[in-house]
């Protein structure tokens, strides 16, 4: 039975593969009927309690936790009848579970399928005991796009060092050393203990999160140039550009491979902008290199990869605008990745000015190509801001969708840092007062976002608990 269980997003099409198609969340999103989702069961009463629901709210640290506590409430008496019925589906035919939530890998529907290929019954008390265990579980349900972490902190290390704020700085830039150094091995651990849950990541439509382990190394690399530590620059430089070649290509044959993807636009969001963005993070790196190295290696590594990232990016946008101007957008499912859609054409404009700054010497094309093209996209980012937080507006407000920390808040974090870098050394290399005035505004308002979403961060790491009887169980709500 272990390959006959699957989890997908309702909003995706149908595959002959699918076998019995049963959805298994308690409320039917908006976006989409239940005709076009073609269903053959729902079973709402499967689901996690509504209380446990909004405790885990899909927060990685509590993920571990969640899972426990909804195994041990499938054996509960509000959940049997349910949970036996898609115990006999699973028996006698392939089974695909049919979810609403934007995260499927880290919701309850695949605990659910876990589950059900498991032995007959919940599983004992898998609570974690111990650093190790608890360890393990981050580690096995570690988020793809985790580096984005390290790359919010780095932009924001590099904004508050353009601003002259040097202890702050110094400090954020710590903070990214120390979190890179944790989550690469942490990548590693994970690739190896498991592989499956990996390959799943890395062959599903935000496989480009993994992007952000090679965008993250190469921000660094950029931040430590002004700083005099070149050799530790190049190193991390190095790391980022091979692991921009081999995600950048790999990422893309794995979707391209995967024959057993939903055939639907749907899949399409806005993590996809990393491939620019990874290819942008090493012209940045290599270009700020460049003007403390003699040669023109660097300065055409830069000029190569900043004309890359400028058609992926191109050609992402036209992709994902199709996406959601085409096909219905449920209010949960829009994510804050898509505000890469902005930072991903700040990274392009800040690829532009560093090239604009390197020596003449015959590399270059013409330098008012550049120019030119950086304040076409600088302007384009700017007029996707109001945009942005009018969809946020849209979600949040008129939708009424919780506002709740989650770990795509670094999302956020990085392109509004990265706007802020722009925009001030767009204007410092083109000689435009102006611009710089405002960069300088918009890094601190970058600073703000950065404080507010690392104190949420911690602040989710000691949730408080759901008020729970003596035995541990979840009381039930009372009226």
């Amino acid at each position: 039975m272990g390959k006959q269980v699957t989890c997908r997003k309702v909003y995706e099409q149908t595959s002959p593969e699918d076998g019995k198609r049963v959805f298994v969340d308690r409320v039917w999103p908006q976006g989409i009927s239940m005709e076009d989702a073609h269903l053959d069961e729902w079973l709402g009463d499967v689901a996690p309690s509504t209380e446990l629901r909004r405790w885990y709210s899909h927060e990685p640290l509590r993920s571990a936790e969640f899972r426990r506590r909804y195994l041990a409430e499938l054996g509960d008496a509000g959940h049997q009848s349910a949970a036996g019925r898609l115990r006999d589906l699973a028996r006698h035919s392939k089974l695909t579970l049919l979810t609403a939530a934007e995260d499927v890998d880290h919701g309850h529907a695949a605990v659910l399928a876990e589950w059900l290929t498991s032995a007959d019954g919940p599983e004992p008390d898998p609570r974690p005991h111990g650093f190790r265990a608890a360890a393990s579980s981050a580690v096995a349900d570690l988020n793809a796009g985790a580096c984005a972490f390290v790359m919010g902190t780095a932009i924001v290390s590099t904004a508050l060092n353009i601003n002259g704020v040097g202890v702050p700085s110094v400090a954020l830039l710590v903070v990214g050393l120390v979190g890179f150094a944790v989550l690469l091995p942490a990548y590693g651990w994970r690739l190896v203990r498991w592989r499956q849950r990996f390959i799943a990541d890395f062959v599903g439509p935000r496989a480009f999160a993994f992007l952000t382990i090679a965008i993250a190394s190469n921000v660094l690399a950029a931040r430590l140039v002004p700083d005099g530590h070149t050799a530790a620059a190049e190193a991390f430089l190095a790391f980022g550009a091979l692991g921009w070649l081999l995600l950048g290509y790999g990422i893309p044959l794995g979707l391209i491979a995967n024959t057993r993807r939903g055939p639907s636009i749907d899949q399409v969001n806005g993590t996809w902008f990393l491939w620019a963005v990874g290819s942008e993070s090493v012209a940045v790196a290599a270009a700020a290199l460049g003007r403390q190295t003699t040669g023109h290696l660097l300065p055409l590594l830069a000029l190569v990869c900043w004309a890359i990232g400028l058609m992926q990016y191109l050609l992402t946008a036209a992709i994902v605008l199709a996406r959601l101007l085409v096909r219905p957008v449920a209010p949960g499912n829009l994510m804050t990745s898509a505000w890469i859609f902005m930072g991903a054409a700040a990274i392009i404009v800040l690829a532009g000015a560093r090239l604009l700054e390197l020596p003449p010497g015959g590399i270059l094309p013409s330098r008012s190509v550049i120019a030119g093209s950086s304040v076409v996209l600088w302007s384009f980012s700017s007029w996707l801001i109001p945009l942005l937080l009018a969809l946020g507006v849209w979600r949040h407000v008129l939708r009424r969708i919780p506002l709740r920390y989650e770990f795509g808040w670094w999302n956020l974090v990085f392109p509004i840092g990265m706007y802020g870098v722009t925009t001030h050394e767009l204007g410092r290399t083109t000689g435009t007062s102006w611009m710089t005035t405002l960069g300088r505004g918009e890094i601190w308002v970058a600073a703000a976002v950065w404080v507010v979403v690392i104190t949420a961060m911690v602040a989710s790491a000691f949730p408080p608990h759901l008020t729970t009887r003596h035995d541990g169980g979840p009381n039930r709500r009372t009226a």
